[in-house]
């Protein structure tokens, strides 16, 4: 008799174990799903800022290239000119990030970084543990301790 009662709560264990489990890897399924999604929208706003960015500086390059090459028409001194270099790189690098493959140049160095370089990711004092996060959830604030 103990033993079928052993045996059925054996099986209901297994069974409860079991559904446990699965409810874990959903769990995490959605938090991986979750944080990709956050990770794809941040990129995004960046990559609109980067955009909208673009437009100022393509505007502010535009009317001082005009007002530099005005101002050598009039002068025919080449020193006019000088600031179109700088500005030049500064928009390019900018149309770059915007719509050029930049982004896919910085993923591909933080995949090679990931790959080749990982001894240098480390986290001072290494990775938290549980007990450090209870450690400092469970200390009395600040505040308790300085009366």
């Amino acid at each position: 008799m103990g033993s079928m009662i052993s045996k059925a709560m054996d099986e209901s264990f297994q069974k409860q174990k079991n559904l446990m489990n699965e409810q874990q890897r959903t769990v995490m399924e959605r938090q991986l799903v979750m944080q990709n999604q956050m990770r794809e929208k941040q990129m995004a706003m960046s990559m609109s800022g980067s955009r909208e960015l673009l437009n100022w500086y393509g505007s502010f390059y535009a009317i001082a290239l005009l007002g530099m090459v005005a101002g050598f028409s009039k002068t025919k001194n080449p020193a006019i000119l000088v600031p179109a270099l700088p500005l030049t790189w500064i928009v390019g690098y900018q149309y770059d990030w915007a719509y050029g493959s930049k982004v896919h140049r910085i993923r591909d160095g933080a995949e090679a970084i990931l790959k080749d370089e990982h001894d240098k990711l480390g986290m001072p004092l290494g990775m938290p543990t549980f007990i450090d996060i209870e450690r400092v959830r469970l200390a009395p604030p600040e505040d308790e301790l300085d009366k």
